[in-house]
């Protein structure tokens, strides 16, 4: 496993392309039919990572999931046992996010916006939070799952490939350059969905350079007065 005590590691390494789920008779609409790339499987083996998702990998919705600022979605592995323990399930377990790294070592409270990590052959640049889509909560017919993975802060985050290259399970993550250490993912998350009228904050985290487009429109928008529900987001066609 190489030098795991000293830096973090990739404990596993998931991969799947999307599938349909559901019956499209059924009367309940969590039950109803539905395609998603949430479903994981884990990989023993090395894998290519290009600049828009891991060999193998795929994405349904290609507008919210996947693509250069999307390649890889990075969890971390201490979270499921707070999951399994708060909602009584012990069917949450790695993978069950839909993530392709589950990490050991990283969480949003010590990765920051823009920094820049050797994964293998591998160089990944943290880009912005996930944001938790009505998804998860159909995958585990939790209707609220989406806004509680939110409000807890265990979003998870993304990463874009700055150098393509070979990686695999147990790769170190060894952070190579830090240029916002202001902007941990814990802090995005918080002025993103929080403190919505800490509009200094916003401010300041729009000019963030690598923070993906989508985040900073966002927060533009939020500096102008405009905002929309979350309720597409968050519970989509389960309601």
């Amino acid at each position: 496993m190489g030098n795991v005590e000293k830096y973090p590691y990739i404990e596993q390494l998931f991969i799947g392309k999307p599938k349909t789920f559901g019956d499209p008779n059924a009367k309940k609409l969590m039950d109803k039919e539905w395609t998603s790339g949430i479903f994981k499987e884990p990989v023993h083996t090395p894998l290519w990572l290009g600049k828009e998702n891991l060999e193998g990998d795929g994405q349904a919705d290609l507008k919210n999931h996947g693509g250069p600022e999307k390649a890889v979605l990075a969890y971390a592995a201490t979270h499921y046992e707070k999951w399994q323990s708060e909602l009584e399930n012990e069917r949450i377990q790695a993978g069950a996010m839909g993530e392709n790294f589950s990490i050991v070592g990283l969480d949003e409270t010590n990765v920051c916006i823009g920094d820049i990590y050797e994964v293998g052959e591998a160089l990944v640049q943290i880009s912005q939070p996930r944001q938790p889509c009505w998804k998860p909560a159909r995958r585990f017919k939790i209707l609220d799952f989406a806004l509680r993975i939110q409000k807890s802060g265990r979003t998870g985050w993304y990463f874009r490939v700055v150098k393509e290259g070979i990686v695999k399970r147990h790769d170190t993550i060894k952070l190579i350059e830090r240029s916002y250490p202001e902007w941990s993912i814990a802090r995005c998350n918080e002025i993103m969905h929080e403190k919505k009228d800490d509009l200094d904050s916003a401010a300041k985290l729009a000019t963030c350079e690598h923070l993906a487009v989508n985040w900073k429109e966002t927060l533009t928008k939020r500096l102008k007065g405009e905002s929309k529900s979350i309720d597409s987001r968050v519970y989509g066609p389960n309601t």
